[in-house]
C-alpha cells in the first residue's frame, strides 16, 4: 500500500477548519466536500470516477439543481457541500470502500441497517469481502427466519379477526390457543401440563417393559397382571396422543403445512408403531406358515420389538413445550457447516493415526489387540473423543505417544467449532425467547 493513498483519495474535513477561507471557485471541478450526518469528507472527483453507478458517482452527471437535489438531501452552492442525511458510522464503511475498494462489515453495526445503506449508496452486497459476506449472509437468513415467523403470527392473528363471529370461528380459536399457545390461559397450560405428564409417563412405561421377568414373559407369549397393566397405560398414552394429534390437524389452517412440519412427522413415526403392532399382533395370533417353521414368527417378533423401540420418540415431542429443544434444534439446522466441519476434522484425523498405530503396533508389540486397520478405526473414534473404554491399548512406547498425540488432537479439532456454535446457540435462544415474550404480549 502506497503511504497517503487514503488522504489522497478522501480525508475527513474537522470541524475547525474553516472551508470558506481559502476556497477558489475552480476546486469544485477538482474535488467536493461530503456531508454524512454532520461529518464532512472532501472527496476529489478522481475517486468518484471509479465508482459511476453508486449515488456519489452520479453526482459528477447532474447538471441543474434539481438532479442534485434528487441524490442528496441539501446543496450548498458556495463551497460545493452536498448533505446527506444518513447514518454517518455506516458510511465509514462505504467510505473505505470509495478509498481502496474494500467493503467490510463492522461487528457492531445492524445487519439490516448495513443493507439499507448499500441500498441507498448502490453499493451491491457481492463487493462484501468473503470473510464478512458470509457473517453477512447468516445474519440475513436468521433475519428472514424471524420474519417468517412474524408474518406467519400476523396472518394467523388478522385471519383469527376477520373470520365471521360465529359458534364455529370461536370454537376454532379457543382451540388454536389452547393446543398451540400455552401461554394463552389455563386451558392451554393444563393441555400442555397433560401432554408433558403423558410423555413423562410413556418414558417410565418403556423403561419398566424392559424388565427381566417381563421379557422372559413375553419370550415365553405370557402375560400377567404386570404386563397387562403396561399394556393398558400404554394404550391410554397413545389414545392421548392420538386425541392431540387430531385436535393439533383439526385447527391447522393449512393441513399439508401442519404435516411437513418435523414435530408432526415425529408424531406420526411415535404413534404409528402402537397401532401397526396391534395389527401385526391380532394378525399373527394362532397363525404360522408351515414351510417356515418359527423363523417367522421369529421375524415378527423382531419386527415388533423395533416398533415398541420406536416409543422413546415420544420423549421429542417435549420441543413442543420446552424452549432449550426448540432452541437445540434451531442451533442444529444453523450448525451444519460446523457440525460438517467437525466431522471431517475427525475423520482426517482418524485416518492419520489408525493406520499408523496398526503399524507400530504390529511391528514393535505384537499385538493382538489391533488385528486390522478398520479395527483401529474404532480405536482412533474412542480415543479421540475422549471416551477410552479401553478395549484395545497399546502396548509399545512408540504406539503409547500415538495415542497421546491422537488424544490431544481430538481436544483441539472437537473444540474449534465449539465457539462458533456456542454463539449461535446464545443468539437462537435469545431470539426464541424474544418471540416467546412478543407473543404473550400479543
Amino acid at each position: 500500500t502506497l503511504k497517503g493513498v487514503f488522504y489522497q483519495r478522501a480525508k475527513v474535513i474537522h470541524p475547525q477548519e474553516d472551508l470558506l477561507k481559502g476556497f477558489h471557485p475552480d476546486d469544485r471541478k477538482h474535488h467536493i466536500i461530503i456531508n454524512v450526518g454532520g461529518i464532512k469528507y472532501l472527496l476529489p472527483w478522481t475517486t468518484l470516477d471509479e465508482f459511476p453507478l453508486t449515488r456519489l458517482g452520479q453526482l459528477k452527471f447532474c447538471n441543474n439543481f434539481d438532479d442534485i437535489l434528487n441524490i442528496c438531501d441539501d446543496y450548498d452552492v458556495t463551497c460545493n457541500e452536498f448533505f446527506f442525511d444518513r447514518n454517518p458510522g455506516a458510511f465509514r464503511t462505504i467510505l473505505t470502500f470509495l478509498r481502496v475498494g474494500k467493503l467490510r462489515l463492522l461487528r457492531e453495526m445492524c445487519a439490516l441497517s448495513f443493507q439499507e445503506e448499500l441500498l441507498y449508496w448502490g453499493i451491491e452486497e457481492d463487493n462484501l469481502d468473503w470473510c464478512c459476506k458470509r457473517r453477512y449472509l447468516q445474519k440475513m437468513e436468521e433475519f428472514t427466519e424471524i420474519n417468517e415467523r412474524e408474518d406467519d403470527l400476523t396472518e394467523n392473528e388478522t385471519t383469527g379477526e376477520t373470520v365471521e363471529e360465529t359458534k364455529i370461528g370461536l370454537c376454532m380459536k379457543k382451540l388454536q390457543d389452547m393446543v398451540e399457545r400455552p401461554q394463552s390461559g389455563l386451558p392451554g397450560k393444563v393441555f400442555a401440563c397433560l401432554s408433558v405428564l403423558f410423555v413423562t409417563i410413556t418414558a417410565v412405561n418403556l423403561s419398566i417393559s424392559t424388565m427381566p421377568d417381563l421379557r422372559e414373559e413375553e419370550e415365553k407369549g405370557e402375560c400377567s397382571q404386570m404386563c397387562y397393566n403396561i399394556f393398558i397405560v400404554e394404550s391410554v398414552c397413545v389414545a392421548w396422543f392420538s386425541l392431540e394429534f387430531l385436535l393439533r390437524f383439526i385447527q391447522a389452517k393449512s393441513k399439508f403445512a401442519f404435516l411437513r412440519r418435523p414435530l408432526t412427522l415425529i408424531d406420526i413415526i411415535a404413534i404409528l408403531p402402537y397401532y401397526i403392532t396391534l395389527l401385526v399382533d391380532t394378525t399373527s395370533v394362532g397363525y404360522k406358515k408351515p414351510s417356515s417353521g418359527s423363523i417367522y414368527l421369529d421375524k415378527v417378533g423382531l419386527v415388533l420389538r423395533i416398533l415398541r423401540a420406536l416409543r422413546i420418540l415420544y420423549v421429542m415431542r417435549l420441543a413442543r413445550h420446552s424452549l432449550g429443544l426448540q432452541t437445540l434444534g434451531l442451533t442444529a439446522r444453523r450448525c451444519t457447516r460446523e457440525f460438517g466441519l467437525l466431522l471431517l476434522f475427525l475423520c482426517v484425523a482418524i485416518a492419520l493415526f489408525a493406520p499408523l498405530l496398526y503399524v507400530i503396533e504390529n511391528e514393535m508389540a505384537d499385538s493382538q489387540e489391533f488385528t486390522s486397520i478398520p479395527a483401529c478405526y474404532w480405536w482412533a473414534v474412542i480415543t479421540m473423543t475422549t471416551v477410552g473404554y479401553g478395549d484395545m491399548v497399546p502396548r509399545s512406547i512408540p504406539g503409547q505417544v500415538v495415542a497421546l498425540s491422537s488424544i490431544l488432537s481430538g481436544i483441539l479439532l472437537m473444540a474449534f467449532p465449539v465457539t462458533s456454535i456456542f454463539h449461535t446457540f446464545s443468539r437462537s435462544y435469545i431470539e426464541l425467547k424474544q418471540e416467546q415474550e412478543r407473543i404473550m404480549y400479543r
